[in-house]
């Protein structure tokens, strides 16, 4: 049988808002003024944040993504281009490119974020014959009908399905039948199944989604279901000084999809999605802290602590 040829390794689609992160000793109170201690402008987004980390990791990736005709947006596309993001499918409007503003409290390394965002991905903006046949394409459900549109491609064109949620917003679910990788925070997983641990909200995933599904729950590892098997994978957090969190989903879809990518199996996927999600900890920002390949496999050579 031929093998198939594919023109990219992945082909990413989400929202791509500018981060401006202040780091703070603690997170202010209602009213009160504070001092930062530093401050990151760079560009976000879990979706673009994984295109890069799989170039820094050997692969070719592209996005299709929505930036304004702005400064934001144009610091933006020369970001990805710097990473060797393929941007030639980036869609550029008049509406403003979205901000993402928020501390990081420096203590431990979590982040509260606020999103302004008047920008989308519409399917009339997708010209289908004008894309690369990607081995995956990753989503993150922000841009619902566009999102089910490249899904529903993806299914004729015989390409793997990658999906990212980390919190409950909108209805992602029709798109879940197209999936062929599930993988979500815990904070989305239990609230759309209504259950408390990840065993419980995976069985119920399982009647929406029938690929693979693993449920990441920060420092207490990460739980995952292969397609048409029975048997649950455990895979421990590792144990490092968290300095900024933002980005770490991101960081563990970026591991996960590179071990895809090289054909392992679900435990030493997760093993290396858990491994760059700990090395991104260390480091503030969402992009500084993605690991090069180089960088990945010393931290997994380092034998690590974990959780």
């Amino acid at each position: 049988m031929k093998k198939k040829k594919y023109d990219i390794d992945c082909l990413g689609m989400g929202i791509i808002p500018f981060d401006l992160l202040f780091t703070v000793d603690n997170f202010p109170t209602s009213g009160k003024k504070i001092d930062a201690q530093s401050f990151i402008m760079q560009g976000g987004g879990p979706v673009p944040n994984v295109c890069i980390g799989l170039t820094r990791l050997g692969y070719k990736s592209a996005l299709i993504a929505t930036v304004g005709n702005d400064p934001f947006g144009k610091l933006m596309l020369d970001e990805l281009k710097n990473e060797n993001v393929v941007t030639d499918y980036m869609i550029v409007k008049k509406d403003p490119t979205a901000l993402a503003s928020g501390f990081i409290e420096q203590g431990s390394g979590d982040r509260t974020l606020v999103l302004s965002r008047k920008i989308f991905v519409k399917p009339n903006d997708i010209n289908l014959s004008k894309l690369p046949i990607p081995k995956i394409i990753h989503l993150d459900g922000r841009d619902m009908p566009a999102s089910l549109k490249l899904a529903k491609w993806a299914k004729k064109n015989s390409v793997i399905v990658s999906f990212d949620i980390g919190s409950m917003r909108n209805d992602v679910s029709e798109v879940f039948p197209y999936v062929d990788h599930l993988v979500v925070a815990d904070q989305y997983a239990f609230g759309f199944t209504k259950t408390t641990r990840a065993k419980q909200a995976i069985t119920k995933l399982r009647d929406y989604c029938s690929g693979t599904i693993v449920v990441t729950e920060g420092i207490k590892g990460s739980t995952g279901l292969e397609a048409g098997k029975s048997e649950y994978v455990y895979q421990d957090a590792f144990k490092v000084e968290n300095i900024d969190t933002t980005g770490a989903g991101d960081a563990y879809h970026t591991g996960y999809l590179y071990g895809l990518l090289k054909g392992f199996d679900l435990q030493t996927r997760m093993h290396y999605g858990a491994a760059a999600a700990a090395f991104k900890c260390t480091k503030p920002g969402a992009r500084t802290g993605i690991p090069t390949l180089n960088q990945l496999k010393r931290f997994i050579n380092s034998n690590p602590e974990r959780y």
